[in-house]
């Protein structure tokens, strides 16, 4: 072995069994002169503090921090002096272990380098007048150190603190905070450059509360948090900062860069958080529990980018929250429904308007680049916000570009159901939020759907290539190039709504379209739904945002009017064919009012007004006509011979003018209901004849036999008649014509009841249309025998004899 190796170890033994004396000096020090010590160490604990700190025992443990000599103290209490009032203990430790510089020790000096509390409870304690325990600890005066240097005592400098199962709680009563956790276990080193210190921490606790508003309850509550800390003090500046790469709490792990300031009257504080990889779920139960209970109504089934910064200050009020949200490709579950293809980013803040304070009325959401697909919907919303947590109001720009084919897994049976066509939306919304669901929204903007085929299932009416403009304006809804196409019929409209968007909830029975209608041709077979009595739109609606959607345009659609100007050049009804149709029509939930209707038809004119009042398969209409010169036969064919079977267009010729006033009932198929008919009816008949007339050939073969009665020519027929469902009143009229004269009265029995009296002169009025002079033709008329017939009904056969009641 080399020399100068052998003299190393010497030297090395040496000072190895220099410091194993020192140790066992110490020891014996420390044993011979405990009270002493405890003394020492008791005097040096409660430098600057204002109250009293115990110690129950002192005992060495001089290998846990060799070759420092550690001290074990036993039961430290340390309380200040209010304590007798408040009963919060700021510090109750069972092991407090304190290292100290040996060769101080011996000179009668403590050095503390390294503290170490086990088992112990800290509780920082602020009553609601803003008192603290914390208040046991002075300020040191400014020439402490001199005093310590003059002593030959250099300030203490801790190198390593611990903690080891403590309950760690700060209690403020009068800013309602309630910090406490349970540090399982806290190891620190800590250096002293010129600027302050820094420390290097690992942390192991559960966060049993961290309340920065006990009124709203806990962040991250139950919540264990593991990590590594660096942190850092400025004397200058008096902040201290905080890093972590590794902040785990509850099994998620952040970035976090805190800031602590301190002194100078701003005890303030700052938490930057990022998480790449959180799940919602995850997210919310880290929040207060009124936060966490309407964030879990919502979900997000993939991870999500998170951004938060929490400030605020210690010494009271809510803090500053500012959270923002990456979220690409996901499935957000709301209430009532789900939007699939989520992609957006969002920002939250409780300081929308800056100065206006930390609260829910002063918070807001706001959404960008938001897109996603819902009920097979494909939306965008480029920016949006949700204000006023309080009173929440919902704002954005919605768009949307999709086939109509979509909208029928939101509307299901219950509106309509589209087979063709595209939608596009470009809308402002705005709305109330109740529950967590979108409420009575206001919306700006257009819609339009085009090339679309639909059916309007509580009308029961078909549309193909037909295209639709809402223009939202103001309050004010316009109805823009509007095309409908049902069969061959082909309508072109116009329309607008006053004050739609505010009766559209509070009463849609007000609402008010006022349409003009132009059209080729319309045959109004294909609008026959509208007979019909409108749908229910199916069980009652779930309370979510769509349901509550499809029901109320559902009512709405039921239960406004529409004023209908309509201009047609043809209208086609079956059998009969109008042209040159103007017409006003007022369409409610009860049913059609039909106003200055007019139009030329058979050769002549109709005007017509009238009512048509819904009731289920079977309506009531009221209905009263000014015809004017029609044909008379073809008008007769055109409504199927007023559901007449022994007078039909087939027995009549002539022009007819005539006023009608009548009730009466047509099924939702468009057919008049037989014998329903009541009302006035009065004719005028020029250049007229009656052809092969049953009733008139039955009397003629009873009194003229010899005459034709097949073709029996008017030169003009006024009659009066009162219809009575299956009876016909004929009051008193004259008939003229080139067979026979007749006055006729009594009533025709459509099934039976038929009882006519017919008063016939026997003289044949062939030649009278030669008489010009219309009081001679009268004297003529009855001039020679007269019959007094009577045709009435007996046991459902018609019987012709004479009218013995004439007088």
């Amino acid at each position: 072995m080399p020399k100068w190796l052998k003299i190393l170890l010497k030297v090395l033994g040496a000072l190895i069994l220099l410091f194993i004396l020192l140790a066992v000096g110490v020891t014996i020090y420390v044993a011979n002169n405990k009270e002493k010590v405890l003394a020492q160490v008791t005097k040096k604990l409660n430098e600057n503090l204002d109250g009293t700190l115990t110690v129950g025992d002192i005992k060495p443990s001089f290998f846990s921090n060799f070759p420092a000599v550690s001290l074990v103290l036993k039961n430290v209490v340390i309380r200040d002096r209010q304590f007798p009032r408040h009963h919060h203990t700021l510090l109750d430790a069972k092991d407090f272990n304190v290292s100290v510089n040996a060769a101080s020790l011996f000179r009668g000096v403590i050095s503390i380098n390294n503290i170490g509390i086990n088992n112990a409870s800290i509780d920082l304690y602020t009553d609601s007048t803003g008192y603290s325990n914390t208040a046991v600890f002075k300020k040191g005066k400014k020439d402490s150190v001199k005093a310590d240097a003059n002593e030959g005592n250099s300030s203490t400098q801790l190198k390593k603190f611990s903690l080891s199962n403590v309950s760690f709680t700060i209690n403020n009563q009068k800013n309602y905070k309630l910090f406490n956790f349970a540090v399982s276990s806290l190891n620190g080193k800590m250096n002293y450059p010129d600027t302050g210190w820094h420390a290097n921490v690992h942390l192991n606790v559960l966060a049993k509360s961290m309340a920065f508003n006990t009124k709203r309850g806990s962040f991250i509550k139950n919540k264990q948090i593991n990590t590594d800390l660096e942190a850092g003090f400025n004397e200058e500046t008096g902040k201290i900062s905080v890093k972590s790469d590794n902040f785990d709490i509850g099994g998620d792990v952040f970035g976090l860069n805190a800031l602590f300031v301190t002194g100078k009257g701003d005890d303030s504080f700052s938490f930057h958080l990022t998480n790449d990889k959180l799940l919602w779920r995850n997210a919310s139960a880290l929040l207060a529990p009124n936060i966490t209970k309407v964030l879990n109504r919502f979900n997000l089934d993939k991870p999500i980018g998170v951004k938060a910064i929490i400030s605020g200050s210690f010494d009271g009020g809510d803090p500053y929250f500012h959270v923002a949200a990456v979220v690409n490709n996901n499935k957000l579950t709301i209430p009532g429904g789900v939007i699939d293809d989520c992609n957006f980013n969002a920002v939250f803040t409780n300081e929308n308007i800056k100065g206006k304070g930390f609260s829910d009325a002063n918070s807001v959401i706001k959404l960008a680049k938001f897109k996603g697909s819902y009920s097979n919907l494909p939306f965008a919303i480029d920016t949006g916000s949700i204000t006023n947590l309080e009173v929440p109001i919902a704002t954005g720009n919605f768009k949307a570009n999709f086939p109509v084919t979509n909208f029928n897994s939101l509307l299901g049976a219950k509106v309509a159901k589209f087979t063709k066509g595209t939608a596009d939306m470009n809308l402002r919304y705005k709305a109330d939020i109740i529950n967590l669901q979108l409420n009575k929204p206001v919306v700006q903007g257009t819609i339009n759907l085009k090339g679309i085929n639909i059916s309007y299932i509580p009308r029961n009416l078909n549309l193909t290539n037909s295209s639709i403009s809402l223009d939202f304006t103001g309050n004010d809804l316009l109805l823009k190039n509007i095309r409908l196409q049902s069969g061959q019929s082909i309508v072109r409209m116009e329309g607008q709504v006053k004050n739609f968007m505010n009766l559209y909830y509070s009463a849609p029975e007000k609402i008010l379209i006022n349409w003009q209608v132009t059209s080729p041709q319309i045959y109004l077979a294909e609008f026959l739904g509208f007979l019909n009595t409108a749908k229910p739109s199916g069980k009652p609606a779930k309370r979510t945002n769509s349901e509550n959607a499809v029901k109320q345009l559902a009512t709405v659609l039921n239960s406004a009017k529409a004023d209908m100007h309509m201009r047609i050049n043809e209208l086609h009804y079956r059998k009969f064919l109008a042209s040159n149709v103007n017409a006003d029509l007022l369409l409610s939930e009860d049913g059609i009012r039909i106003n200055q209707v007019s139009l030329n038809t058979a050769g002549g004119s109709l005007k017509l007004n009238g009512n048509l009042v819904q009731k289920g398969r079977v309506n009531d209409f009221i209905v009263a006509t000014t015809i004017s010169s029609v044909n008379v036969s073809q008008f007769f064919y055109a409504f199927d011979n007023f559901g007449l079977t022994d007078l039909t267009n087939e027995n009549l010729r002539g022009f007819l003018s005539a006023k009608t006033s009548t009730t009466g009932s047509i099924t939702n198929t468009g057919d008049i209901v037989k014998h329903s008919i009541r009302g006035k009816v009065l004719i005028n008949l020029k250049d007229g004849a009656l052809l092969n007339f049953k009733p008139i050939k039955s009397v003629g073969k009873f009194a003229f036999p010899f005459r034709d009665l097949d073709n029996i020519t008017l030169s003009a027929l006024n009659g009066d008649f009162d219809i009575m469902g299956d009876r016909i009143t004929i009051n008193p009229m004259e008939i003229s014509s080139s067979v026979l004269n007749m006055d006729v009265a009594g009533v025709y029995g459509l099934t039976n009841g038929t009882d006519i009296a017919l008063d016939v002169p026997l003289r044949n009025p062939k030649n009278d249309s030669k008489i010009t002079d219309k009081e001679e033709l009268q004297k003529k008329r009855f001039k020679g025998i007269v019959l007094h017939i009577r045709a009435h009904e007996e046991e459902g056969k018609l019987k012709i004899g004479w009218n013995k009641n004439h007088k």
